[in-house]
């Protein structure tokens, strides 16, 4: 409420601001009071919060498996909720550095903060919270980010004209986001979000509709836009007459080892979805082309792996 009060600019007290802004009503908070200034919204709304979910590969795996190496829940005000969720999310992402056009290496971030902050403040704005059973999820991948929102697209917006249409399932909610400085560009952001991941060379943001019953964003940050950022190339790396003469899974591996330092036969597989026995062949023919080098002990030696040869 402090906060919120500074940037209303006004010394009145708590009581009367939430009653002149409408989250008052006959003495008893509205959904929307409860969901901005509560201190606990999901003792009231046990679904609203946030789950940030980091992920060790570019797949969901169960069981002994289990590929998840950071798990954290939000569920306090919303305008807490995100200051949390910016926090861990910029602790989980990665930097870059590139070769400028002045010489000097720079530090590009994995994806622009923008994208994705703009991706998490909407789900929290424009979620539909009449939804029970659900909450808004973030999962980072190695290669994406992805952030769903319980709730279908409302009646006049689709997939198609998302990007530009201007819509709020839940104005008043927006209306104090923007207050509180967290919406910059009201009914504006989702074309910015195209913008920022153009210019960081990242391939188009995918809005899409899981199960017919939420709204997710995915953010690419594909092993391609990760080797230009590095200032490699695979023409630089072999050439452009050997690399006319390798095959997608050759170039995949390759594609991995540049980003990653590393490739191996496990990574390869969740980059093509082929069969481990196609991936151990295709490292052990770029072994044989002296493309990569093979560490390990033993052909089942588990810390096995390939790196590009210097």
């Amino acid at each position: 409420m402090a906060r919120y009060k500074a940037a209303l600019g006004t010394r009145s007290s708590d009581e009367q601001v939430l009653r002149s802004r409408g989250f008052l009503v006959d003495g008893h908070l509205t959904n929307a009071g409860v969901l901005l200034f509560a201190e606990y919204p999901p003792k009231y709304l046990p679904w609203a919060r946030v789950r940030v979910l980091r992920y060790d590969g570019i797949g969901r795996e169960t069981g002994r498996r289990l590929n998840i190496v950071k798990d954290r829940t939000f569920d306090g005000p919303i305008p807490k909720v995100l200051d949390g969720v910016k926090a861990m999310v910029s602790e989980q992402l990665r930097d870059f550095q590139s070769l400028g056009d002045d010489g000097l290496f720079q530090v590009v971030p994995e994806y622009p903060e923008f994208a994705w902050l703009e991706g998490v403040v909407n789900a929290v704005t424009h979620r539909n919270y009449g939804y029970s059973g659900d909450y808004i999820r973030v999962s980072i991948f190695d290669d994406r980010m992805e952030i769903q929102s319980p709730g279908k697209l409302p009646n006049l917006v689709t997939l198609e004209n998302l990007r530009h249409t201007r819509w709020s399932r839940n104005p008043v909610i927006a209306r104090t986001l923007v207050e509180l400085g967290w919406v910059r560009e009201l009914n504006e952001g989702v074309d910015r979000i195209y913008g920022d991941m153009d210019a960081y060379l990242l391939n188009p943001p995918m809005f899409s509709e899981p199960n017919n019953a939420s709204v997710m964003l995915t953010l690419e940050n594909s092993i391609s836009s990760r080797m230009l950022w590095r200032g490699g190339s695979l023409e630089e790396v072999v050439g452009v007459d050997v690399l006319e003469t390798l095959n997608e899974y050759e170039i995949a591996a390759m594609q991995l080892a540049m980003a990653q330092g590393r490739v191996t036969t496990k990574g390869l597989v969740d980059r093509t979805g082929k069969g481990s026995k196609l991936c151990a062949r295709t490292l052990r023919g770029l072994v044989d082309k002296q493309i990569l080098v093979w560490h390990g002990t033993a052909p089942n030696d588990p810390s096995q792996h390939y790196t590009l040869a210097k």
